[in-house]
């Protein structure tokens, strides 16, 4: 099943750009936006589309057009988001190791809030405020705290954030002690509450479980005089890699929008692969092949480096071949099975296992499917590869919009530092 469908010339996106090549659709991204904001439509809510699943600011800046506010894990990001166009009031900040002078700054930077995970960090980020303020200007920090409701997203376990086994969040109890001692600091003003219970989720019960937990005490700190006005249901909103059937956003928000609603709470949401995953794809050419006892290998120009998830979560990504015209019905006897593997010096360097292809020649273009959401941005440089550039698609043309590296810049710092040790 194909789940890309830009339309495009992509043996001219490969003369014009080279390979490996990120291809992103605008349009799909755009649609997928449109489709979660309209869950919410007639109550109040803020989609703040996560950084982490693409940071590459033309994506951020489609985002921004159309009101989307930003779900940060670093200050970088932060800074990504507001260089793209997100203002700060729409920012949250994310995460569990954020360091001092990211607090700073972002307390300077005037974002929505901070989700705090820790007790550690709670204290942290009160003296750092109260370091910033002065004898006629205080300086309160907006925080949310993020409470780990102790429920199982039934996803892989690296990327499973809601149990109490994992290092994000805090319990109920704990939650509610440090909302209590927020409430009466002069430089903390607890104004939401947050839970995240990991990403690739594909069935809405373990959403619906954790949100009536959340639910129940975001009511008793209201109780409490604790003035909230931001209920953050996180992400993690699932898509197809492999036929999986995800849950439908829309029902999904209309079985709690309502209860969020009765607090006079406004709805966050912090989508990321849900909006980018299958509005991405990896153009790639084929080196060639090489056939052992046991195995044929398919070897391509994109590696692990170029995209991580195979290697790191055992992912599925399908894998279509652009070689020739549409394979009809009568070629598929020429389809055979093979490994599609890179260039790396690692065993765990593939990009899909077991699948079937037909004969492959030097040159042939495969498409790599659903890589737009935790592709690129978790590109590195092993083996001293130089990462993808990234293209754009929209209206019917393509655009760059991050160009290839090269040699001399990734080495250039280096070598001056080299230089002046001569």
């Amino acid at each position: 099943m194909r789940y890309f469908h830009a339309s495009c010339d992509y043996a001219e996106l490969a003369d014009i750009y080279g390979t490996p090549l990120y291809v992103y659709d605008f349009d799909s991204m755009q649609k997928q936006y449109g489709y979660i904001k309209d869950s919410f439509s007639g109550f109040k809510s803020l989609v703040c589309y996560a950084l982490k699943a693409n940071s590459n600011l033309s994506v951020i800046n489609t985002l921004a057009k159309l009101g989307s506010g930003a779900d940060c894990v670093s200050l970088n990001e932060i800074k990504r988001a507001m260089l793209a166009g997100i203002p700060s009031y729409k920012i949250i900040f994310s995460g569990v190791g954020k360091e001092d002078y990211e607090i700073r700054e972002a307390l300077q930077l005037g974002i929505l809030f901070l989700n705090i995970e820790s007790e550690m960090e709670l204290i942290r980020i009160e003296d750092i405020a109260r370091e910033l303020s002065s004898q006629n200007h205080v300086i309160e920090a907006r925080i949310s705290l993020r409470v780990n409701p102790d429920v199982d997203a039934k996803t892989h376990p690296y990327i499973s954030t809601g149990l109490h086994e994992n290092k994000f969040g805090l319990d109920m109890q704990t939650a509610k002690r440090l909302y209590l001692y927020a409430h009466k600091s002069p430089y903390l003003n607890p104004i939401g509450i947050h839970y995240h219970i990991g990403s690739q989720i594909l069935e809405s019960a373990p959403l619906l479980e954790a949100t009536h937990k959340v639910l129940s005490l975001a009511k008793s700190l209201l109780s409490a005089n604790i003035g909230l006005k931001f209920f953050d249901l996180g992400g993690g909103f699932g898509i197809s890699y492999n036929d999986e059937k995800p849950f439908d956003i829309k029902d999904y928000i209309s079985h709690i929008i309502r209860h969020i609603d009765s607090l006079d709470l406004t709805a966050i949401c912090e989508p990321g692969r849900s909006i980018v995953g299958n509005s991405g794809a990896i153009l790639t050419r084929v080196i060639g092949e090489k056939n052992t006892n046991d195995k044929r290998f398919v070897i391509i120009d994109c590696a692990m480096n170029d995209l991580l998830r195979p290697s790191l979560y055992n992912a599925y990504h399908h894998v279509s071949y652009l070689g020739s015209p549409i394979i009809d019905s009568s070629l598929d006897s020429c389809m055979q099975v093979c490994d599609i593997v890179g260039a790396i010096c690692e065993s765990g360097d593939y990009i899909a296992k077991d699948r079937a292809l037909p004969l492959c020649k030097s040159g042939d273009l495969l498409l790599i499917e659903s890589s737009g959401a935790y592709g690129y941005s978790m590109a590195s440089n092993y083996n001293s590869r130089l990462k993808p550039a990234e293209v754009a698609i929209s209206n019917g043309r393509h655009f760059l919009i991050k160009q290839r590296e090269n040699f001399e810049d990734s080495v250039k710092g280096e070598l001056e530092l080299l230089r002046s040790q001569m």
